[in-house]
């Protein structure tokens, strides 16, 4: 009678121990193993909170410009230069500060690609 290899239970993406086959964290990915399943998530899920997070700063942001105008009576009379307020802010402080958020996003999404490249490359630990 055969027995079964051990199961075993992989609770976090972070901190690799080694694997009974000896095949390195990218050969596993590549061969689409439950074990590379899970980096391969993680790093999806990590994508998906941060691409939530910038839409939620966006809806916030733009979705309070009406609020404040509403809400602020005198931002809907005030001109500069024969230009109601607005528009200023629509025109000119909304596109920077879209740029800004936008930058802001790549940087943090090369950064967590970074890491997940970092944490597949090294050499895995054998115990």
């Amino acid at each position: 009678m055969e027995h079964a290899a051990p199961r075993v239970r992989i609770t976090s993406s972070r901190a690799p121990t080694g694997n009974p086959a000896g095949q390195s964290l990218r050969d596993e990915i590549n061969s689409q193993t439950e074990l590379g399943e899970v980096y391969v998530e993680g790093l999806m899920r990590a994508q998906l909170r941060l691409a939530l997070r910038v839409l939620a700063v966006g809806i916030v942001s733009l979705g309070g410009l009406p609020l404040l105008f509403h809400f602020v009576p005198a931002t809907r009379h005030v001109t500069f230069a024969g230009v109601p307020f607005a528009w200023w802010v629509l025109g000119v402080l909304v596109y920077p500060a879209a740029v800004l958020i936008a930058r802001q996003y790549v940087r943090a999404s090369e950064r967590l690609e970074l890491e997940f490249t970092t944490m597949v490359t090294r050499p895995v630990s054998r115990r």
